[in-house]
């Protein structure tokens, strides 16, 4: 009387009809899955970070973990405290040695 019709999934069983909820919720998943196609293909065109400076960052969580990360100047300051820290010493010891690693946003 008022409905839409089914989706094309459910073609073959015209006598079935799914709620308007149901239909709104596919169409919505559908969606998901094209823009998550987009999204890979733009990743793998061009990387932020090179993957020299991922297993800089790596190592540094490793011993942060391992409660050997030192934080400050030349490592003479305190145990890293937080994750956080331990990507931005990461991503600093990359940068020292050249690695592609977007600027700073100071």
């Amino acid at each position: 009387m008022g409905t839409a019709p089914p989706s094309k999934e459910l073609a073959k069983f015209p006598s079935i009809d799914i709620g308007n909820r149901k239909r709104k919720l596919m169409a919505k998943t559908a969606k998901k899955a094209k823009t998550a196609k987009k999204k890979t293909t733009k990743k793998a065109a061009k990387r932020k970070y090179s993957e020299s400076a991922g297993s800089e960052v790596k190592k540094e969580m490793h011993r942060a973990k391992k409660g050997t990360a030192k934080s400050g100047p030349g490592g003479k300051g305190g145990k890293v405290k937080s994750k956080k820290q331990a990507i931005a010493i990461g991503l600093s010891k990359a940068r020292k040695k050249g690695a592609k690693v977007p600027k700073k946003k100071s």
